[in-house]
C-alpha cells in the first residue's frame, strides 16, 4: 500500500506564503493527486488537483493564489500557497487515486494569523 507524506505546513501571517509537499512511497506517474483541507468543525474540501497529464483544477476560493504542480521523477506533488488568508487555516491532506486505488496522507497543519 502506498504511503503519502505531507510536509511544509506551519504558521504564517496573512498575506504570506507557504509551500506544501506530498511525497509518495511509490510512483505517482499514473495517479491523479489532490490536496484537500479540513478546518475544525467543517467538512474536508478539495483545494486543488492535478491529473497524470498535468491538468489542474482549483477550488474557486484559491484560484489565482494557489498553484499545484508535480514532479513524477521525485514522486512528489507540491502546493504553493500565496496571499494566504486566515480562512485558509486548516489541516491539508494529500490524496492520490487511480481507479480503485485511493491513498491519503496524515495531513499537515496550516495556520494563517490575521
Amino acid at each position: 500500500q502506498a504511503q503519502l507524506v505531507e510536509s511544509g505546513g506551519g504558521l504564517v501571517q496573512a498575506g504570506g506564503s507557504l509551500g506544501l509537499s506530498c511525497t509518495a512511497s511509490g510512483s505517482i506517474l499514473s495517479f491523479t493527486v489532490a490536496w484537500y483541507r479540513q478546518a475544525p468543525g467543517k467538512q474536508r474540501d478539495l483545494v486543488a488537483s492535478i491529473t497524470s497529464y498535468g491538468i489542474t483544477n482549483y477550488a474557486d476560493s484559491v484560484k489565482g493564489r494557489f498553484t499545484i504542480s508535480r514532479d513524477n521523477a521525485k514522486n512528489t506533488v507540491y502546493l504553493q500557497m500565496n496571499s494566504l488568508k486566515p480562512e485558509d487555516t486548516a489541516v491539508y491532506y494529500c490524496n492520490s487515486y487511480r481507479g480503485v486505488f485511493d491513498y491519503w496522507g496524515q495531513g499537515t497543519q496550516v495556520t494563517v494569523s490575521s
